[in-house]
């Protein structure tokens, strides 16, 4: 395939991907009971719609001039706040209730996105594209490890709660 089109491609695969995490985690957030969970994915549809935004602007470049922009310093995430939030989702929610379920399933949205990201990111040959996905993967990862560790203690709470343990 033509480097160029395997380059617009992946973009309009990239922004649809944000797009239904948006919508995911937006519909999360209104169907949650926890007041802590539906900060946590309140905060990851903003963060996808960051993407969103990120993603259309080089779209738009690329289209236009053939080139991706060079980005810019990615902000950090306020991990103080992230971690007084998961404590208190643990605290609020069932581990095998709807946002249990929701956490689980937003894990196969980020790994979905780290393998597309990361995939562009080794094979792309345009420097700021190569530096966009990699940043984009390292971002979803953090993502990814937010909601791992959450769902890894949610499924010890219920294995505690159920005396799952065999000794």
């Amino acid at each position: 395939m033509e480097e160029s089109k395997m380059a617009l491609d992946v973009l309009k695969t990239a922004i649809l991907l944000e797009r239904r995490g948006k919508a995911f985690y937006t519909n999360a957030a209104r169907q949650s009971e926890s007041k802590s969970a539906q900060k946590i994915f309140e905060m990851m549809a903003e963060e996808e719609d960051a993407h969103i935004e990120f993603l259309v602007k080089q779209f738009k470049s690329y289209t236009n001039s053939n080139q991706f922009l060079k980005i810019d310093e990615h902000p950090e995430e306020d991990d103080a706040a992230v971690e007084i939030l998961t404590e208190k989702v643990k605290s609020e929610i069932s581990a095998a209730g709807f946002e249990a379920s929701a956490i689980s399933a937003a894990i196969d949205f980020e790994n979905r996105a780290i393998e597309v990201y990361s995939n562009r990111a080794d094979s792309a040959t345009d420097p700021n594209e190569k530096e966009m996905y990699q940043m984009l993967a390292d971002w979803e990862k953090t993502h990814h490890k937010l909601l791992h560790d959450l769902n890894e203690d949610l499924k010890a709470q219920i294995w505690n709660d159920n005396n799952f343990w065999p000794f």
